[in-house]
């Protein structure tokens, strides 16, 4: 304050007075909604939620589908459309038919014998499997090759095997595959002669 004269010159600014402080920005802040529900949401009940999700998705799916085997494997498995022909399932039927009689042939390895009187097998029936190895190719290759041997199967076995009997039919790499298919039959017709005329024991 100065003094001219008569008059006084007041300061127009009061004692005391200072400019109000600058509050620093809260840069995490600018967007974060003003709902009072949603600002009243806690981290603790956020967390429950989450991990209540994240229990429900890692439990295990209930499995409504049978356990196969769970009754027992079965023997094997008849043929559509005839009930005289049976299909070969289980290893041990192969490994016996491996050790009875054979007859080779140019694109498959036919292996059979004359099944004992006191198995459970209806005496009727005629039983057949297939045999395809990985010498035979990949896996496209070798069900290639089985399908070919299970339809000559179907074809010439109702006529041309005999009841009681069990077959196995082992597929030849490449030649399986790319035989001529009514020579394929053909072939079967004379393998199967070739065992019901042989003299060795079954």
């Amino acid at each position: 304050m100065t003094e001219t004269g008569d008059e006084t010159h007041l300061s127009t600014f009061e004692p005391g007075s200072q400019t109000p402080p600058r509050l620093p920005c809260a840069y995490g802040n600018e967007s974060r909604s003003q709902d009072p529900e949603r600002t009243s949401r806690t981290w603790p009940e956020v967390a429950e939620r989450v991990s209540a999700g994240a229990a429900v998705m890692s439990a295990p799916k209930a499995d409504k589908t049978k356990t196969a085997g769970a009754e027992g494997p079965a023997a094997v498995s008849v043929c559509a459309g005839d009930p005289t022909l049976a299909t070969l399932t289980l290893r041990r039927d192969f490994l016996a038919a491996a050790r009875a009689r054979r007859a080779p042939a140019p694109a498959f390895m036919l292996q059979a014998r004359k099944r004992r009187d006191d198995e459970t097998v209806p005496p009727a029936q005629t039983r057949i499997g297939y045999t395809c190895s990985k010498k035979v190719g990949n896996a496209v290759a070798r069900n290639r090759a089985k399908r070919r041997l299970r339809a000559i199967a179907h074809e010439v076995l109702p006529t041309h095997g005999k009841p009681g009997w069990d077959y196995v039919l082992i597929g030849r790499a490449e030649k399986t595959a790319s035989r001529d298919y009514v020579d394929l039959k053909a072939d079967l017709v004379r393998a199967l002669n070739q065992i019901h005329t042989s003299r060795q024991k079954p």
